[in-house]
């Protein structure tokens, strides 16, 4: 079974822009603050620039010992070399896994009772669920799980359970709490100052 490090940043593509901060650049500072699993989020088309950006950032993971993790495209986890992590609404996880292999990891996201339990029967590495708190980060999100829900999921995986939405550094101590093993994190990546590397050091403490 897969291990996952508590503080698990996601690195979107369109955040990173609004916050004016190349791929590369954030993906040097997140490794270089201790970040031991990195995934990159990427909606839309996928162009030969994002690409080679994707192979330098598979490089420095693997130069830091971090796990990799690519959203929704199994092809270019394959091509990568990386972990895959899917929703919903993209490739199922039975089908993710004939382009991926064997060997690769997978995660899959969750929402309800009704999709945990469903994922029990997916040839998946972990699992996460979510949205906890509101969020910004996601067009159309789905309902708000909360903290008392999340700790009445919890027993029904026996896979590392990923939690995501809307946490803070003030709330992820209750997120751990209530059942997490891991804390996806996205807007509170990118402080206003821009000091990413610091706000990253701040969330490996808090989870720590």
């Amino acid at each position: 079974m897969i291990a996952l490090p508590r503080f698990y940043p996601i690195l979107d593509t369109t955040v990173a822009a609004k916050h004016d901060i190349a791929l590369l650049e954030a993906a040097r500072q997140m490794l270089g603050a201790g970040s031991r699993i990195l995934q990159v989020r990427h909606k839309g088309l996928v162009s030969r620039e994002t690409l080679e950006d994707m192979e330098r950032i598979s490089k420095l993971c693997g130069d830091a010992g971090a796990l990799f993790v690519v959203n929704d495209r199994a092809d270019l986890a394959r091509v990568l070399g990386a972990a895959l992590h899917v929703g919903q609404e993209d490739l199922p996880p039975s089908a993710a896994r004939k382009v991926t292999g064997a060997d690769l990891a997978i995660g899959f996201s969750t929402h309800n009772e009704q999709q945990l339990r469903a994922a029990a029967a997916e040839p998946v590495d972990y699992l996460a669920l979510g949205p906890i708190f509101g969020t910004t980060t996601k067009e159309n999100p789905d309902p708000v799980v909360g903290l008392e829900e999340l700790k009445r999921l919890r027993p029904l995986t026996a896979r590392p359970l990923v939690a995501i939405g809307g946490i803070t550094r003030a709330n992820a101590r209750a997120v751990l709490e209530a059942g997490a093993d891991s804390i996806a994190v996205i807007g509170d990546l990118f402080p206003e100052e821009g000091k990413l590397a610091s706000r990253v050091a701040e969330w490996i403490a808090v989870t720590g």
